[in-house]
């Protein structure tokens, strides 16, 4: 059974930045595609970016994270990080990520949240002044 452990979520102010780190322990990150989702209260939850498997290891932002958030892969550690920057209230939310495992995935943007088989139990993120 894999499971996936996101950390770095906190409470910050407008305008700040955050890191958000997924990791494994009985996987290697590195071969899958991993995708990070967040869930405001009230709100569904939604997928806000990917990074596939493949050897291009292609990205996807949605609309409202775009040019603020930058995810990526840490060899080294095996992570997936999700860098947010200029974070804003409307951020706020409960952060996921998830693994697409047993297939490559060369354009993770095309897949929806049910195709995702591994997820972590969340990292919670509050932008407040």
């Amino acid at each position: 059974q894999v499971h996936l452990v996101e950390s770095g979520g906190g409470l910050v102010q407008p305008g700040d930045s955050l890191k958000l780190s997924c990791a494994a322990s009985e996987v290697t990150l590195n071969y899958y595609a991993i995708g990070w989702f967040r869930q405001a209260p009230g709100k569904e939850r939604e997928g806000i970016s990917c990074i596939s498997s493949d050897v291009d290891g292609n990205t996807y932002y949605a609309d409202s994270v775009k040019d603020r958030f930058t995810i990526s892969r840490d060899n080294a550690r095996d992570t997936v990080n999700l860098q947010m920057n200029n974070l804003k209230p409307e951020d706020t939310a409960i952060y996921y990520c998830a693994m697409i495992g047993d297939i490559v995935v060369t354009s993770c943007g095309q897949y929806n949240q049910n195709e995702y088989n591994y997820w972590g139990q969340g990292t919670q993120v509050t932008v407040s002044s």
